[in-house]
């Protein structure tokens, strides 16, 4: 029997802190806007392409639907999304920007310019590290559908 290896030698531990410092990184600026992580990842969904459906939005964060439901539920209530039934197909949901969820978009532009800042490493050196990152959440996500699993 083998004896796993000490935490600090761990991957995902390594993945999982740095994505806890990211988000601590987020919250205060976050916290001017009014806005949690999630609810921002997923106006960042909206940015790219709105009037998604519920489904959509899932799949692109790799969320279950119900896990997003509530998220935009909130993002709703704030004024910055509006949620229809698909006149297509009633058991979607489309979610749109208002003008304000729209005008946000503006205000966290200089987000992500910040967290490269605050992390004090170079551009191409983040760029490189995000190019792995995603190649080692595709391998995982193909093995696992291989194995049966499904994707996370």
């Amino acid at each position: 029997m083998s004896v796993p290896w000490p935490l600090d030698d761990q991957l995902c531990f390594a993945l999982y802190a740095a994505n806890i410092a990211v988000q601590r990184t987020y919250k205060p600026m976050l916290d001017q806007l009014g806005l949690t992580y999630p609810q921002y990842l997923a106006l960042h969904v909206l940015w790219e392409q709105d009037g998604r459906t519920i489904g959509a939005i899932a799949q692109r964060l790799a969320l279950e639907s119900s896990t997003v439901t509530p998220l935009v539920k909130r993002l709703e209530a704030s004024g910055l999304v509006t949620r229809e039934r698909d006149s297509h197909d009633e058991r979607q949901v489309r979610v749109t920007l208002t003008p304000a969820g729209r005008e946000l978009r503006d205000q966290c532009g200089c987000l992500g310019e910040e967290v490269i800042a605050r992390s004090g490493m170079a551009v191409a050196d983040l760029r490189a590290l995000q190019v792995e990152i995603r190649a080692l959440r595709h391998a995982l996500e193909q093995a696992g559908e291989q194995a049966g699993g499904g994707a996370p």
